[in-house]
C-alpha cells in the first residue's frame, strides 16, 4: 500500500509540474494602423496656445513598446482658415503647437499627412461649467465606509451639456474616467463623483472636468463599455473596434484609431481629510 501512495505523490508532482510550462501562443498580428492621439485641452485661466499630438501605430499583443511616427505633416485649421502647425521633437512622434488658439464653440479641423495617407477629423471646441466646490464623504459605499469624493457645478440651462469626468488619484496612482450629460439636471446644480476604498487622509486628487461634444461622448461610453466587458481576463478580444471621428481621406478604408476633440476643461486639486 505504501509503494502505490508513493507512486501516487510522485505521479501527482509530475503532473503539477508539468502545468508550470510557458506556452507561446501563436496570434495572427493584423497589419498595423496609425493611432492619433489628438486631445486639444484648453484649462480655465490659461492661454490654451501649448498643445500637443501623438503619433503611434498598433503593434501586436506581447510588445510593450507602441512604434513612434516620425516626420508626418501636422496641422490645424480654425473656421476662418488660419493654420496652426504642430512640428516634431525629433524622433519621437511627439507634435507640439505653440500659437494654438482656443476659441469656445469654434470649428477646427485636423490633418496628418502620414505614409502618403490623408487623415482629416472635425470637431468643434466646447465650453465647461467651472468647479465649485469639491466635498468629502467617509460613509460612503455599500459598506459605508468608502470614501467618497464629489466636485459640484452650475450647469447652463441654454444648452445640452455632455461632460468627461477625471479623477487621478495620487496613491494609488490610478485614473477614473467617466462620460455624463445634463438630460436630468439641466440648469441645475450637479457633481462627479468618485468612490475608492483605498484612499487615506493626505492622498492627493487631481479632479478635472471636460465640455465634449456629444459624439465624443457616445465615443467614450463604448470605449468604457468595451473596457469594462473583459472583466480583466487575460487574451480578452475587445467586442468591437472602436472607430474615431478620424477619416482617410486617401483611402477610407484603411482607418486610423483615436479621436480629434477640443475641450474647455476645469481642475481642483483635493487632498483628503
Amino acid at each position: 500500500m505504501k509503494k502505490i501512495q508513493l507512486f501516487l505523490v510522485i505521479a501527482m508532482a509530475v503532473l503539477f509540474n508539468g502545468c508550470e510550462d510557458v506556452i507561446d501562443v501563436d496570434l495572427n498580428t493584423a497589419p498595423p494602423k496609425l493611432v492619433i492621439e489628438a486631445t486639444i485641452n484648453w484649462y480655465k485661466g490659461t492661454s490654451g496656445n501649448e498643445q500637443k499630438i501623438k503619433l503611434t501605430t498598433t503593434t501586436n499583443y506581447y510588445d510593450r513598446v507602441m512604434p513612434k511616427v516620425s516626420r508626418a505633416t501636422v496641422f490645424i485649421k480654425n473656421s476662418s482658415n488660419i493654420t496652426f502647425n504642430f512640428v516634431e521633437n525629433p524622433n519621437t512622434g511627439e507634435y507640439f503647437c505653440s500659437n494654438f488658439i482656443p476659441v469656445i464653440n469654434e470649428t477646427y479641423t485636423l490633418t496628418v499627412i502620414s505614409n502618403g495617407q490623408t487623415y482629416t477629423a472635425t470637431e468643434t471646441l466646447k465650453p465647461v461649467a467651472p468647479i465649485t466646490k469639491v466635498t468629502q464623504n467617509n460613509l460612503g459605499g455599500f459598506d459605508g465606509k468608502t470614501i467618497e469624493i464629489k466636485a459640484y457645478f452650475n450647469d447652463p440651462a441654454t444648452e445640452d451639456n455632455y461632460y468627461l469626468f477625471g479623477y487621478k488619484y495620487q496613491n494609488p496612482l490610478v485614473n477614473n474616467y467617466y462620460a455624463g450629460e445634463d438630460t436630468f439636471f439641466q440648469g441645475n446644480e450637479f457633481f462627479s463623483a468618485s468612490q475608492n476604498d483605498e484612499l487615506k487622509a493626505g492622498d492627493k486628487i487631481t479632479i478635472t472636468h471636460f465640455g465634449i461634444s456629444k459624439t465624443y461622448s457616445n465615443y467614450i461610453k463604448v470605449l468604457v463599455s468595451i473596457a469594462g466587458s473583459s472583466n480583466g481576463a487575460p487574451f480578452q478580444s475587445p467586442a468591437a473596434t472602436v472607430r474615431g471621428n478620424i477619416i482617410n481621406t486617401t483611402n477610407f478604408d484603411n482607418y486610423a484609431l483615436g479621436y480629434f476633440s477640443l475641450c474647455e476643461a476645469d481642475t481642483k486639486n483635493y487632498e483628503v481629510q
